[in-house]
């Protein structure tokens, strides 16, 4: 049997991506076998309630019958053709008529990718190459963009990562989230340079922060006024709280967004779409460049279709409403046995803070954390049989399938561990 020692071995830190080394909480990373619903049981036939659902892509929780069969279906016709399919066709005709800014859209493999994308195309659109992003707000790895990010990053002895030559992030600019002031200087000295402004909606990369909307409406009236490419990153957000994505929530629409995790139903993924007047610059009708073997893989395209699908306004009712309320009642629990911590969402997608004040930005992000409560919080939490994410700056995700009484006893657990 294969265990995590051998993976060890033959694995840098026995794992593919480096939060899941349990580095910020301790022990050793489990080794998963399979998923069902709510469920994740491991090696060793232990059983968790998962609330990290891939890192957020299974909104439907695992193994979905709708996903699984359609995949079933479609993996007999073949696994990839390298040309045009009536998936991509199918899911793309989706995407663009329920997300207001995108009147065009190109598939790739990982969100990463579709920022790294959007970004090389903003330049090309504007003929500028500086880009603004905010401290906290985690876009992938590529070099650009690894300057001052959240989550697993905050882990280095700096917020960024070595290996990446100062060339590559001279024209990086990041700002304090929720800052308008700051912003609005920066954009009015630099505007003539700035290709692009990217950003979270919601940032749920230092955990979730709900943005202050003037600070948005703001950016978009600024962006709007220098001709500046916003950028919203929705590959956390994306679909997750309706079929119009944070935007439509809040009201902004970007020039360019960047989809992932929801859209692949679990497989891997990535989308950027936006005005078709800046889209059309890619190739082969631009000379923007962007390629790959795999976008767009009919495999995938159906798994996300088939997804999408599932995700009416009465699953999306049901599953916001609950959220809010468990946030709402286990908030007042804490609240009344004055403890030192609270929980944030934004709709199901839901963060655990180490104070009792609101948390802004990056800054207050890090001040409201703790490794060491956070590491025993994530030890008792799955000795319950709940499986959270291993980071204290990680978001968690609740699915469709998730019922009152999976969320009841996670608030218990929560309960018993801080009273």
């Amino acid at each position: 049997m294969a265990s995590i020692k051998q993976a060890q071995k033959i694995m840098v830190g026995g794992v593919n991506s480096p939060v899941r080394a349990f580095n910020a909480v301790g022990g050793n990373p489990l080794v998963m076998e399979r998923g069902r619903g709510t469920k994740l049981f491991d090696d060793n036939a232990h059983e968790y309630t998962d609330y990290c659902l891939s890192w957020g892509a299974l909104i439907l929780g695992h193994a979905h019958q709708d996903v699984v069969k359609t995949v079933q279906k479609a993996v007999k016709n073949g696994v990839s053709y390298g040309t045009t399919t009536k998936p991509e066709i199918e899911i793309a005709q989706f995407i663009v008529k329920h997300v207001p800014s995108i009147d065009m859209v190109r598939f790739v493999n990982s969100g990463t990718e579709a920022t790294m994308s959007a970004i090389r195309l903003a330049r090309g659109f504007t003929k500028r190459n500086k880009i603004v992003k905010f401290d906290g707000c985690y876009h992938g790895h590529s070099d650009d963009l690894l300057a001052m990010a959240g989550s697993g990053v905050s882990f280095l002895a700096s917020s960024s990562s070595q290996g990446i030559p100062s060339a590559h992030i001279q024209d990086t600019m990041s700002l304090p989230f929720n800052d308008t002031q700051i912003l609005a200087n920066t954009l009015e000295r630099h505007h003539a340079d700035i290709a692009c402004v990217i950003l979270e909606p919601v940032p749920g990369n230092m955990g979730i922060i709900n943005p202050n909307k003037d600070f948005l409406k703001n950016l978009r009236a600024l962006t709007k006024k220098y001709n500046i490419v916003l950028i919203f990153d929705e590959v956390m957000s994306g679909f997750r709280s309706n079929l119009g994505c944070a935007q439509a929530d809040l009201g902004i629409i970007p020039g360019l967004t960047c989809l992932g995790k929801i859209i692949g139903g679990g497989f891997p993924v990535g989308a950027y779409g936006g005005r078709s007047d800046i889209m059309k610059h890619l190739s082969p009708l631009g000379g923007i460049y962007q390629a790959g073997t795999f976008s767009g893989n009919p495999i995938v395209m159906q798994a996300g279709l088939a997804t999408l699908k599932n995700l009416t306004p009465q699953a999306y009712r049901k599953l916001n409403v609950i959220c809010d309320e468990f946030v709402a009642n286990t908030n007042m629990i804490l609240k009344e046995a004055n403890a030192e911590a609270h929980l944030v969402n934004y709709k199901s997608m839901i963060s655990l803070r180490f104070r009792s004040a609101p948390v802004y930005n990056y800054t207050d992000a890090k001040n409201a954390s703790s490794d060491k409560l956070y590491a025993k919080l994530f030890h008792h939490l799955l000795r319950r049989g709940i499986y959270w994410p291993p980071a204290d700056l990680e978001a968690l995700f609740v699915s469709t399938v998730h019922t009152q009484r999976d969320l009841d006893a996670l608030q218990k657990a929560i309960k018993d561990f801080f009273i």
